[in-house]
């Protein structure tokens, strides 16, 4: 793992509004995730659980529900392991049937729409945005998910002893998706956006297009938050938050350079997203926030390979996560590390 700061450090941590930005990455970004969180907890003034504000970016969004929740690491560990027990057996039995590739596609493009606004208004649509609506409509129905933050959710209400189930969770908890027929981004759970249960929410931040069926709310058809940013950061800009953590399991400040072909495409790709990733977090520190980003190092780069959606590759990735995180944040110590 590799991190980076960018900002100026501050001795009141304690008295600092914090967020905690969880990036898209799949499955295996999702294990990545939760070794880093483990790991990153020691770092924190707060239980994670309890940051001011959480965004979820597709596979972000789970653990963000996970944390306010209040499930505990070894449970999301456990998890991860294929160990999961107790209110999760169903979810985790559900999981087990996930393949590391979709379904077959039905055989239509999956927002004409979409398409349309992209040729009309290039200008209002990024063009990696207007692309995904050429995507044929994907098939997945994401089982495994909604009964994983079903029953993490329920239990967390019946814990808090309430009244009327809660459709969201406590704490400002953005969760990220893309309305599929105007290619623009919404933030589940932050004010004035639609109003959705946390589980359709999360689902809707993971439908990636291809794979997964849009999940409709409010009428409407939303899918995967990654589309238009691996990490949502930038939607921080002019908040009063003062210490940002990103978890980005799509960039890498310390790459590698394999030899295959298809890898070395994929760390291209990876480039681009780190630099627009490091654009932001740069942008956010001249605000006077103090932003420390965490990706995937060349260890990490290496067990995860080029599908981020293997599920067999979960519990290989959680573990060395569990370590390459705990080397970084050590490096970093208490001192701040300056990006150019």
């Amino acid at each position: 793992m590799a991190a980076v700061v960018f900002g100026l450090d501050r001795a009141d941590h304690a008295h600092r509004r914090t967020a905690l930005v969880l990036g898209a990455g799949g499955v295996l970004g999702a294990a990545w995730m939760t070794g880093a969180l483990a790991r990153l907890q020691d770092r924190l003034a707060c239980p994670a659980a309890d940051i001011d504000v959480i965004i979820g970016t597709s596979a972000g969004s789970v653990l963000a529900a996970a944390l306010r929740c209040h499930a505990p690491f070894e449970e999301m560990m456990a998890w991860q392991r294929g160990q999961a027990t107790g209110i999760l057996t169903e979810s985790a039995a559900l999981a087990a049937q996930d393949g590391p590739l979709p379904p077959l596609p039905r055989w239509r493009f999956g927002s004409l729409p979409l398409a349309r606004a992209a040729l009309l208004a290039p200008h209002r649509v990024p063009p990696w945005v207007g692309a995904s609506a050429w995507l044929p409509h994907g098939r997945g129905q994401h089982a495994a998910l909604r009964s994983l933050v079903g029953a993490l959710h329920l239990r967390h209400h019946q814990h808090a002893a309430r009244g009327a189930a809660p459709h969201w969770v406590s704490g400002h908890t953005w969760l990220s998706a893309v309305d599929y027929d105007t290619g623009q981004r919404v933030l589940f759970g932050q004010e004035g956006a639609p109003r959705a249960s946390l589980t359709d929410a999360v689902v809707a931040s993971c439908s990636i297009p291809g794979w997964y069926e849009p999940t409709i709310i409010g009428g409407r058809r939303y899918v995967d938050g990654g589309v238009r940013s691996s990490t949502s950061l930038g939607v921080l800009s002019g908040t009063d938050v003062q210490d940002v953590y990103v978890l980005a399991p799509m960039a890498s400040t310390e790459t590698d350079h394999p030899l295959q072909p298809h890898l070395r495409m994929e760390r291209r790709l990876r480039q681009v997203i780190t630099r627009g990733l490091l654009r932001q977090a740069k942008a956010l520190g001249a605000e006077g926030k103090r932003v420390t980003v965490l990706t995937p190092g060349p260890r990490d780069l290496a067990a995860m390979g080029i599908n981020l959606m293997d599920p067999r590759r979960r519990e290989a990735v959680l573990e060395l996560s569990l370590r390459t995180s705990a080397d970084a944040l050590g490096r970093l110590g208490g001192a701040v590390s300056r990006a150019a």
